[in-house]
């Protein structure tokens, strides 16, 4: 729970404190990131939040400001952009006072250190921010909690890095998760430069679920239904002939490259007349819009189920279902507004290779462009063991 006006104004005028970073800055987005991703770290272990405190000079006296829905908004933002990865927990708030006001970004330790904004581990030490060393990264991972791991975070038992195509990690995935810098000086061995990323257990000494996701030579091997069943059926009814069959399965960048590549394939455009003289083509399904939704079922299905993502396409709709309801925070009401992550590791891979922009705005995109294309309405069903989604032919 955010802290009373006068538990911030204690905050603001104590100097001392290393659980709080002053700023009277109001655009400095990298500044406010890297304080954010300090406190998710807690390097202290304090345990307890930390304060980004905008609107107030070194001294702590106020500056002055005044805080306007456009820089909550933006405060917000940083969340979502998916720069800072795992995505932190967050509570904004404003503070207004005779003098000015402030705006306070709350920022409770995470369970899933370390985190990083634009690859870079950042740490407090005292009053000061500062880029972890090797030796420091390893203490932040090896002060996650354990029994709030999420699943693609706990250990798959007896699967090795032989298990593994390593290339994809150290060639394809670091390149683009790291800072560049903190790649040419890393001298770990690639068990912690894995565990940093959590994908290995040190602990266990073995991969994790998300590590044989993302990089396993044969993910079915250990989780079944990791895969994707694609039927195409000659008619609107489950019954009718299927004309085309496929599976998608192997390593996370193979799945999504594989979807990229077959999706255009299916999509069929016809005519539209504009006005009296001129058409436009039309497809019957808009690509990015199947494409977010067809990702956002591979960021948050339950890979702890044996069921595939079954994603069937009828004559006059497309369905897609993945095993695991809503999850979290995230209720019938209020989707798909609110976020919760069932697979946070899974997230961040997929943001890390380009597959995601931002955190929370697939399932809106893709509403907005079947709109644009003129489709109805998608449906959304929701069960406590499965998300369905039905997508509408515009014909």
């Amino acid at each position: 729970m955010m802290k009373t006006e006068e538990e911030i104004l204690k905050l603001m005028r104590d100097c001392e404190a290393d659980n709080v970073e002053r700023t009277a800055a109001t655009k400095d987005t990298d500044k406010f990131a890297i304080a954010i991703c300090a406190f998710a770290n807690d390097f202290p272990a304090h345990r307890q939040p930390g304060y980004l405190i905008i609107g107030v000079n070194d001294n702590g006296d106020l500056s002055g400001l005044k805080v306007t829905d456009e820089l909550l908004k933006n405060l917000g933002g940083i969340r979502s952009d998916g720069n800072i990865q795992p995505l932190p927990a967050m509570n904004i708030q404003k503070f207004s006072f005779p003098q000015g006001d402030v705006a306070v970004v709350e920022v409770p330790p995470s369970d899933l250190p370390p985190v990083r904004y634009k690859g870079i581990v950042w740490i407090r030490i005292g009053p000061r921010r500062a880029v972890a060393s090797e030796s420091e990264e390893k203490i932040l991972y090896e002060k996650r909690t354990s029994a709030s791991k999420t699943f693609d975070a706990q250990p798959c038992l007896e699967c090795s890095l032989d298990d593994l195509i390593l290339d994809l990690f150290s060639v394809t995935y670091r390149s683009n998760a790291i800072d560049p810098e903190i790649i040419k000086e890393n001298n770990r061995s690639i068990q912690h430069q894995m565990a940093s990323l959590r994908f290995f257990d040190l602990k266990k000494n073995c991969v994790t679920n998300a590590g044989v996701l993302a990089f396993g030579k044969n993910p079915l091997y250990w989780l079944p239904g990791a895969y994707i069943q694609f039927v195409r059926f000659d008619g609107e009814k489950i019954t009718n002939e299927p004309i085309q069959e496929l599976t998608f399965s192997g390593d996370l960048l193979s799945i999504l490259r594989e979807l990229d590549s077959f999706l255009p394939s299916q999509i069929k455009s016809r005519p539209v007349q504009t006005s009296m003289l001129r058409e436009q083509d039309q497809t019957d399904y808009p690509f990015i819009a199947i494409r977010e939704l067809l990702m956002n079922a591979i960021m948050h299905r339950n890979y702890d189920s044996n069921t595939p993502i079954r994603f069937y396409w009828f004559n006059n709709r497309i369905e897609i279902q993945n095993p695991g309801g809503l999850y979290g925070e995230v209720t019938p009401e209020n989707f798909p507004l609110q976020n919760s992550y069932r697979n946070p590791i899974i997230a961040e891979a997929m943001k890390a290779l380009g597959y995601i922009n931002k955190f929370g705005r697939g399932v809106l995109r893709a509403k907005e462009f079947l709109a644009q294309n003129g489709n109805p309405e998608p449906n959304f069903n929701f069960n406590p063991t499965y998300f369905n989604v039905i997508i509408w032919s515009s014909q």
